[in-house]
């Protein structure tokens, strides 16, 4: 697979989004597991999790540990980047704290969930309105500061927040992960900064739009959404998914670009790391916006 540098680290282009392997109508464990494993063995070398991935309320880290047992004796190259400063009550709800003591106690717990010395990649999961968001950026910096992490990040955010998170930090933080696909196109600003400022842009939800039909193509779309038309034709062409089409898409919009897409099933995570090999055309671009 490509690579592409997320500050300190070399990662593959196309990263996993571990989320649906914890929360709800999450596979079982052993299925959880292989999805993990298949796209470690396909050349993924970026795995994004957040203690607040879990189902049922009292199981937080959930996702950490999946992670953990899946790669077990396997992590040599492998980045894990997670996430603090969100929780789960267990009624389906998320809530926000992103108060330098809570940042301070869950990068703690990740530690212990994810069995590691330091973290590769710990970011702010979502600015809390109830904190300042100096006052968030600064626990970041303790963190890395007292070596528990190796790099920070950024997710949920405008253009001012990553601007005062980096004058405070600032090669030290690396990436911005904000929503980003075919169907959400609003992180632009965002997107362009990080270009400027050398930060990756790590989008979560990067299928939005063409997430009607499976990423290996097991279960097509009969009637894909018309404003998506160009990307199931292009697939249809290729003999791909139009999952993969986005993917190679998304490669495209910047040399910043790492996206990090879901996976439940080990085909899937297949899928998706098949797609950084995909090349589009100046004028399969042209027709895909």
């Amino acid at each position: 697979m490509i690579t592409r540098a997320l500050g300190p680290f070399e990662v593959g282009a196309v990263g996993l989004g571990a989320m649906p392997l914890s929360i709800e109508n999450r596979p079982d464990r052993d299925r959880a597991i292989a999805t993990i494993r298949a796209a470690v063995d396909a050349g993924v070398t970026l795995i994004d999790t957040a203690d607040s991935y879990h189902w049922h309320r009292g199981e937080i880290g959930h996702n950490e540990e999946l992670i953990a047992a899946a790669l077990r004796g396997r992590t040599t190259g492998i980045v894990i980047a997670t996430k603090g400063g969100r929780g789960r009550p267990g009624d389906g709800s998320w809530t926000v704290d992103a108060s330098p003591a809570h940042l301070k106690r869950a990068c703690d717990a990740s530690l212990r969930r994810l069995d590691v010395e330091a973290i590769d990649l710990y970011q702010l999961h979502k600015p809390d309105p109830r904190v300042l968001w100096a006052e968030s950026v600064g626990a970041l910096a303790e963190l890395l500061e007292a070596g528990k992490i190796r790099a920070a990040g950024v997710s949920n955010v405008d253009c001012d927040r990553i601007r005062e998170a980096h004058a405070l930090l600032g090669d030290r933080l690396v990436s911005v992960q904000n929503q980003y696909s075919p169907a959400v196109r609003d992180a632009e600003p965002e997107l362009r900064l990080c270009a400027s400022l050398g930060l990756a842009f790590l989008p979560w939800s990067p299928l939005g739009g063409l997430a009607r039909s499976s990423l290996d193509g097991s279960s097509p779309l009969s009637t894909p959404d018309p404003a998506f038309a160009a990307f199931h034709e292009i697939a249809r062409a290729r003999g791909v998914s139009p999952q993969q089409i986005g993917l190679a898409w998304l490669l495209e919009r910047s040399p910043r670009m790492i996206p990090i897409p879901g996976a439940s099933r080990p085909e899937t995570a297949r899928a998706s790391a098949a797609a950084a090999a995909i090349s589009l055309s100046p004028a399969e671009l042209a027709r895909l916006g």
